[in-house]
């Protein structure tokens, strides 16, 4: 907990990383200052791209405490505004799922790496990010916890699946090895109340280790302060389910 007289610090800054199929792309990352060790973290945006909020969303938890890097998982799109290079990417069908997970475990390997990080990383995503963190947490088998908040299409039907993304997420439950945070809002569309229901079931079914909090009056995207979607009140308790999740199995 924090007290008035302690030391902090925080280094903030673009790197560059090894990336899916040996490619070098660009990631944000932040650290606390200081010898650690500290748990880390690795974030896969959201479909509006690798942008401001993701920048700020890195600096909170290296604030906290986490090791944290954001890979852009759209360098290959090329450069530009978040805005403009996420339009090319929607409309070229999104990334590739084995694409993502290529990115985010050479983002996990990267910061596993470093001598003051204590082994243990967690992947946080939320939108199309919280959809890659679960596919990432269950074919890498690397990290020590997911979070997912409000991950649409991870339970898919047939005809959803193409050759970028072939496997339902939900088909790969059985290989996540970690425990998993789910947040999603009740008046959400994608997941709906009842894909969030399937989701829960098969974990259970499955015998997961997961903590899944759903809330009223909240839809898609109720993090997102600079929105109106935000939602103020639920934003404050996920962040708090998140800090206390995040605090069990990493720290």
């Amino acid at each position: 907990m924090y007290q008035t007289d302690m030391y902090e610090g925080l280094l903030a800054e673009t790197i560059s990383i090894t990336g899916a199929k040996g490619e070098t792309i660009n990631a944000y990352f932040a650290r606390p200052l200081g010898a650690g060790p500290y748990p880390a973290m690795v974030l896969a945006h959201h479909m509006p791209g690798w942008d401001q909020w993701y920048r700020e969303a890195t600096f909170k938890f290296a604030h906290q405490g986490y090791i944290t890097i954001t890979p852009n998982l759209y360098f290959r799109a090329g450069h530009g505004t978040p805005e403009d290079v996420a339009a090319k990417v929607r409309a070229d069908g999104g990334i590739a799922d084995e694409q993502a997970v290529g990115d985010l475990e050479g983002a996990l390997n990267y910061i596993r790496s470093l001598p003051y990080s204590n082994g243990k990383v967690g992947i946080f995503g939320t939108c199309s990010g919280g959809r890659h963190s679960y596919i990432a947490a269950c074919k890498t088998k690397k990290f020590d916890a997911v979070v997912d908040c409000w991950g649409g299409r991870v339970v898919m039907t047939p005809d959803q699946l193409n050759e970028k993304t072939p496997v339902s997420p939900l088909d790969l439950t059985g290989d996540l090895s970690c425990p998993i945070l789910g947040l999603f809002g009740n008046d959400d569309s994608s997941p709906t109340p009842e894909q969030v229901n399937q989701h829960e079931e098969t974990l259970k079914k499955l015998g997961k280790n997961y903590e899944f909090h759903r809330y009223d009056g909240a839809g898609h995207g109720f993090f997102y302060y600079h929105a109106a979607m935000y939602r103020q009140a639920q934003a404050v308790d996920g962040w708090q389910k998140v800090w206390a999740f995040l605090g069990k199995h990493l720290k």
